[in-house]
């Protein structure tokens, strides 16, 4: 098994192998399609080339919480295909994002198509409505795609299910750990000065960050009772 500046040459290697592809995707599909190559060896800054623009990603941007979401799952990451997301300016995103990997099978990095199905989606609505068919799909989640990766962690933090409501203040010991669990499950502590960041968003200090990621991951979740949906 190839390591150390073997394993990156190789590497290196592949994601220039991809820069053609990354093109040439975006030539055929047209304007309303973008071609993101990452490279997760540098979260705060994954994007080694665009084609198209759809969310406004530039080379040396940083990944988005979908890539986040990758970057957690390891070698274990496989590849989503077809999903539906929203960015913030309200655009439909119909995405795939298909992962990189070395010749010993670790995922280094992701090729990801992203294309604006706006108009698509309010057609359908349009075309739903006039033949009587009541409301339209369920509305995609929102992905916060920005070259500033302390703006995607904000966002991910700020999004979180026990933050929309409530402050840290308001959140019980249990409930607390189970935020910082489910951070560290969606890739965020992955991200260099991430703690420092979410303790900024939070209003903690830092030491209590640290802290309750500590036993947030020497902790079982009581919510958790290991059977399947």
């Amino acid at each position: 098994m190839e390591t150390g500046p073997a394993r990156d040459a190789q590497r290196d290697a592949i994601l220039a192998a991809m820069l053609p592809v990354v093109d040439g995707i975006a030539a055929t599909f047209g304007p309303l399609c973008e071609v993101v190559l990452h490279d997760y060896r540098r979260p705060e800054g994954s994007v080694v080339a665009v084609a198209g623009s759809v969310t406004g990603r530039t080379v040396g941007g940083a990944m988005s919480e979908i890539g986040m979401r990758v970057l957690a799952r390891g070698d274990e990451a496989a590849d989503e295909l077809n999903y539906l997301t929203g960015t913030g300016d309200g655009t439909l995103v119909k995405s795939s994002t298909m992962v990189l990997r070395d010749s010993s099978g670790a995922v280094f990095g992701a090729l990801c198509v992203n294309v604006d199905v706006t108009a698509v989606g309010e057609a359908h609505a349009l075309l739903g409505a006039l033949a009587g068919l009541g409301t339209g799909p369920a509305e995609p989640p929102t992905t916060t795609f920005g070259d500033d990766i302390d703006s995607v962690v904000g966002a991910i933090v700020d999004d979180h299910r026990l933050r929309r409501d409530r402050g840290w203040a308001q959140l019980d010991r249990e409930e607390r750990l189970r935020l910082f669990r489910d951070l560290d499950a969606r890739g965020v502590f992955a991200v260099r000065r991430a703690v420092e960041q979410v303790a900024g968003r939070l209003g903690i200090s830092r030491a209590s960050a640290y802290s309750y990621l500590s036993r947030s991951r020497t902790t079982a979740d009581p919510t958790d009772t290991g059977g399947t949906a």
